[in-house]
């Protein structure tokens, strides 16, 4: 079976290949456009491409932060040309790009192949490296409703979850693995269900419109004090590795672009993720310092 790293020596080399055997166009002049999702982890990373590919590769790069929807909305949007790449994870290109029903028997190398032979065969895109940490989900609740209902578990929190409401963003809600998948998975029967934007289910749980949100493993608000993160008991949650998704046609025009995202192979942990999440969203860091500190303390841009 094929090692992580020899995925991506392959894919390096083959992106490499195209480099040198494009001949590249007058178009080389126009912006890199890049999408994000509507949250703090994903303006950091798209920071942080952009950086690399300005300042290795020597295009200039345009973003369109906060993209509502997220892989619902940005995926139809590169088919059709409207950006050239963005930070994507891997279950989520599996499941609702792909429609695969679920990713459970197939391990995480076997994904990441059949990712890139599916995206090019049915999208001419590709996805290039892998930043190193996995944003899965993970389920948290107010303090107050943790210490009201005595949640330690997700099993716990099937027994009064009719007590409850539960707010989701539209990603999670709409996906196979998602929301009804871990209501069939713990037998969870909510009061209630809302449909919140990605950036504001924390500030709704805070308020206390809402007791139940998915949270990802980088968030910076589960390390919070007036945030429960539930114990997986059924072990369910799986794996969301974070890599670029690019149109083949941007890796043509731009020749030097695939080297120049290369540079984010392997460079976060989950815990180097959730602490540059903490700093734009607790430290009153912005994005862009955020990720300039962390591009230049790697070695990979200049002060």
């Amino acid at each position: 079976m094929k090692t992580w790293k020899t995925i991506i020596a392959a894919l390096l080399a083959a992106m490499l290949l195209l480099a040198f055997t494009a001949c590249g166009s007058s178009t080389e002049t126009e912006p890199v456009k890049i999408a994000t999702k509507p949250m703090t982890e994903q303006y950091i990373l798209g920071e942080m491409i952009r950086m690399l590919i300005e300042e290795k590769a020597g295009y200039p790069v345009e973003i369109t932060k906060g993209v509502g929807g997220g892989t619902s909305n940005i995926h139809p949007a590169m088919e059709k040309g409207d950006f050239d790449l963005y930070p994507e994870y891997t279950s989520s290109g599996w499941l609702m790009v792909l429609k695969h029903e679920d990713e459970r028997n197939i391990s995480d190398e076997e994904m990441f192949e059949q990712l890139q032979e599916q995206y090019s065969e049915n999208y001419d895109m590709a996805w290039v490296g892998l930043y190193g940490f996995n944003n899965t989900f993970a389920i948290a609740v107010s303090k107050k409703t943790a210490d009201q209902y005595k949640l330690k578990t997700g099993s716990d929190l099937a027994k009064v979850s009719d007590k409850l409401v539960f707010g989701g963003n539209p990603d999670y809600i709409e996906r196979p693995d998602g929301f009804n998948a871990l209501c069939k998975a713990y037998d969870y029967k909510f009061k209630d269900v809302k449909d919140i934007d990605i950036g504001l289910k924390y500030k709704a749980l805070e308020k206390g419109d809402i007791d139940v949100t998915n949270g990802f493993t980088t968030d910076a608000q589960l390390s919070r004090d007036d945030v429960v993160v539930l114990e997986d008991d059924q072990h369910y949650q799986t794996n969301y590795f974070c890599s670029t998704v690019v149109r083949r046609d941007a890796l043509e025009t731009y020749p030097k672009l695939a080297e120049a995202l290369m540079l984010m192979d392997g460079i976060l942990t989950d815990k180097e993720m959730a602490a540059l999440n903490d700093q734009v969203e607790n430290q009153g860091k912005t994005d862009v310092e955020t990720a300039k500190a962390f591009l230049v303390k790697k070695g990979l841009i200049e002060e």
